[in-house]
């Protein structure tokens, strides 16, 4: 079944994190992208999680975002290689990058420049602050933007201080943003002809999954603080508690719930109790109200409590690890991790996640190994095999 980007192409110079899980986004759903590098591969090829990989060139943290794409490996410093991409962009319908401001414009291949060659296409380009301001050329990382933004403002806990969230969420939620926004492009393509430039800032991106956050101050006022493990709802039973063998997350919201939990923990005497009538005094006796709780919860593992709470209609959910939550029976059941039959042997990975009823996100072949698809590329511009091995010869590709 026809996927709904099956027919464009990309040309992807991105790399590390945030542009290149746009682009797999995009790959999943049946775009040709060709992933340009440099001939000694990104600097993500070789991450040093595992040796063995590493020395392979397809590091897992790689792998994960770069499946179904093509790789080419040019030499951007020479002439002859900036006159591939050239006759490249003419053929393609979107160009991504994630440089700095500026750095494609220095190499001959920025927007006005391809744009000039083919007028219909989408340029994308992803980076800390935009491409216009007065931190334009000021680099974005994943800790910098968490930091910048608000994020590490609320996470963590009084006691402590900041944290960063335990992945590169600035990184994904802009990865995110940015194939949304050549979606977006792509689809407004279709109703005017024309193409255009999409412009993403890590650091707007960021702010537009704080809407909320930023709703709380700008309308009410209200200055966020750490949070802990406390919901936004700020309900005293939304919080991370204490069990037998462990932690439980409950996200208990309403009466009803409240009433469930309670209920199931064996404190039915809780709810006639004046300290805890509604969640305004519950609020203020949080403390008493939680050492209830997990004086109940010390009875049971929380895996335990996880099974009894959320049959008794009180939502929670036990600290699942990674390795364990891509084996949950829903997980399984919805094929959400996709596998493949690899030449190192089955690999699993992470899918779109979101499921279509024609033609959804799928994974048909692992990450490229570096240069993998450069001599099927410039065949399909034209080049011969003696052209080719010409070119890398002189290591322009």
């Amino acid at each position: 079944m026809t996927r709904p980007f099956e027919g464009v192409k990309i040309l992807d110079f991105t790399q590390v994190l945030a542009g290149p899980y746009a682009s797999y986004q995009l790959a999943l759903l049946g775009a040709d992208v060709i992933k340009v590098e440099r001939r000694e591969g990104e600097d993500m090829r070789r991450t040093p999680l595992s040796r063995e990989w590493a020395e392979r060139g397809l590091a897992p943290a790689f792998q994960a975002i770069n499946g179904n794409k093509r790789s080419l490996t040019l030499d951007l410093q020479k002439p002859d290689a900036i006159a591939i991409v050239k006759k490249l962009a003419a053929t393609v319908d979107v160009v991504m990058e994630n440089f700095r401001p500026g750095v494609m414009d220095k190499l001959g291949i920025g927007y006005e420049a391809l744009s000039a060659i083919n007028p219909n296409l989408i340029y994308c380009a992803v980076s800390g602050f935009g491409q216009t301001g007065p931190d334009r050329l000021r680099p974005g990382y994943d800790g910098k933007i968490q930091a910048l933004s608000g994020i590490m403002a609320i996470t963590g806990h009084p006691e402590t201080g900041p944290t960063r969230a335990g992945f590169a969420v600035c990184d994904v939620l802009s990865g995110a943003t940015a194939a949304f926004a050549v979606s977006s492009a792509l689809y407004q393509r279709d109703r005017t002809g024309k193409g255009q430039l999409v412009d993403v800032s890590m650091l707007e991106a960021t702010m537009a999954f704080l809407s909320g956050q930023i709703a709380d101050w700008s309308v009410a006022g209200h200055r966020q603080q750490l949070s802990g493990n406390q919901a936004v709802s700020r309900k005293t039973t939304a919080n991370l508690f204490r069990a037998g063998d462990g932690y439980i997350l409950l996200a208990v919201n309403n009466e009803k719930q409240y009433r469930a939990l309670m209920t199931t923990l064996g404190r039915e005497d809780t709810l006639s109790d004046p300290r805890f009538a509604d969640w305004f005094s519950r609020n203020e006796n949080e403390p008493a109200l939680r050492a209830i709780i997990e004086g109940a919860l010390a009875a049971k593992p929380a895996r335990e409590w996880e099974t009894i709470l959320e049959d008794a209609g009180a939502p929670c959910a036990s600290i699942w690890k990674i390795e364990e939550v891509i084996d949950h029976p829903q997980i399984k059941a919805r094929g959400a991790i996709q596998e493949l039959d690899t030449p190192y042997g089955r690999l699993r990975f992470a899918g779109s996640g979101f499921k279509l009823a024609h033609g959804g996100g799928k994974l048909d072949r692992m990450a490229p190994e570096l240069g993998a698809d450069t001599d099927a590329v410039l065949a399909e511009l034209g080049f011969d095999a003696a052209e080719i091995a010409a070119l890398r010869a002189r290591e322009i590709v």
